[in-house]
């Protein structure tokens, strides 16, 4: 058996595994936090989570803090799933090396 087969290539990025793993313990991410959080730049961030979005696992909200835009992010329950799937597929890695 392949020990890679299960996990989610979607996650090969280490920019979406962070975005991921901030998302599944907080309800709601600013575009700020997280880019805070990754320390990545903004057109990174941005692109990586467009490929989430499109892929069902988090749902982008866009709203007003006075007059400066403020977006967040939630993880969908897809993405919470896929996620989930995808660390299971890790650890079962993991032990068969073992």
């Amino acid at each position: 058996m392949n020990p890679i087969g299960n996990l989610n290539k979607l996650f090969d990025s280490r920019i979406r595994l962070g975005v991921m793993s901030v998302l599944m313990v907080n309800e709601e991410v600013s575009f700020n936090d997280l880019k805070q959080v990754l320390e990545v730049t903004d057109g990174n961030l941005a692109s990586h989570l467009t490929t989430l979005e499109e892929n069902g696992y988090l749902k982008v909200h866009k709203g007003f803090i006075g007059r400066k835009t403020n977006t967040t992010y939630s993880i969908t329950k897809a993405g919470e799933k896929a996620f989930k799937g995808h660390l299971a597929a890790l650890e079962n890695m993991i032990r068969s090396i073992e």
